[in-house]
């Protein structure tokens, strides 16, 4: 089934690894096979990546976006997962659904579970 994705006027967008930015007039698109699509709002830059929540989403996004990396962006998602959880022992649940998602190869349902972990962590941190 195909995908069929607006971008507003100078949007970017990740298709199956490549960026796109549209031109000064809103674009429609048609995605036609399968391949990982980032729309600009769900895509975070290593500047972006300020919180431990928001390193593990940029490491999943990687393995999402270069299949060709995708080991070194897991042990790297490990290893943040395991110190967010010594550090914060409530985001377990959150690591273990995100790791079962990561392991059936479903990382757009993992990236969107991730945000709702960055949205508990922004939480957690303005009560402290």
């Amino acid at each position: 089934m195909a995908l069929k994705i607006t971008l507003k006027p100078n949007e970017k967008m990740i298709t199956g690894g490549a960026v796109i930015t549209n031109g000064s007039q809103t674009s429609s698109f048609i995605i036609e096979n399968k391949v990982p699509v980032l729309r600009q709002p769900d895509i975070i830059n290593e500047e972006g990546a300020n919180t431990p929540c928001r390193r593990i989403y940029l490491a999943i996004q990687l393995m999402y976006i270069d299949m060709g990396s995708r080991a070194i962006h897991y042990a790297a998602y490990w290893d943040l997962a395991q110190d967010l959880v010594k550090a914060a022992p409530s985001m377990v649940g959150f690591v273990d659904e995100i790791s079962e998602y990561i392991q059936s190869d479903k990382y757009y349902r993992a990236l969107k579970l991730a945000k709702k972990m960055i949205d508990y962590e922004h939480e957690l941190l303005s009560r402290a």
